[in-house]
């Protein structure tokens, strides 16, 4: 068992997690894993203009963990509307199913709680995701019944390739 460690990123780190966040979602390569949206979305997964911003605005981080020096995953947290969010949540294809996301949930929920000093914790979560949404469930967050629509047309967040893509909110008490 190797021990991850974590740690702000910085505006240095921008390739980086780009490279990590893209491969754990999009492309060939997300296919290694089991969080690929290769079927739903094709281009970006992650902008470096808004990346940028949530790592230099107030109540906001991206937490890197890195295994024996290398960058296994990242997280988004931050304080927003008087809770918790939580995005960005990418772990390296080849060690998705292996422990690593749930350190990392534990991790960015302790932060949300310990540092932000909220109570509960959301995320919004693409609607057809079951199996990324029953992994949620699995961790304690419950479908909240509440849909925000997707981005269409809006490069930043990837070219849909189908016409029904929306996302539902997902909540967790923290307390």
């Amino acid at each position: 068992m190797h021990t991850l460690t974590f740690r702000d990123a910085t505006v240095a780190d921008i390739d980086a997690i780009t490279a990590l966040v893209t491969s754990a979602y999009r492309g060939e390569a997300s296919r290694v894993g089991w969080t690929t949206e290769a079927d739903l979305l094709d281009g970006n997964r992650i902008d470096r203009e808004v990346l940028a911003h949530d790592l230099t605005r107030p109540d906001s981080r991206v937490l890197l963990a890195h295994r024996d020096g290398a960058l296994v995953a990242c997280v988004h947290v931050a304080r927003e509307d008087g809770a918790g969010y939580f995005g960005m949540f990418s772990v390296r294809p080849e060690l998705q199913g292996a422990g690593i996301g749930k350190d990392v949930m534990i991790e960015a929920e302790r932060v949300a709680r310990e540092e932000f000093g909220v109570d509960r914790m959301r995320m919004t979560v693409i609607d057809v995701r079951e199996s990324l949404i029953a992994f949620y469930e699995r961790r304690g967050y419950v479908r909240t019944g509440t849909f925000k629509p997707f981005p269409y047309g809006d490069a930043r967040f990837g070219t849909p390739l189908r016409d029904d893509l929306r996302f539902e909110v997902l909540e967790k008490s923290l307390a």
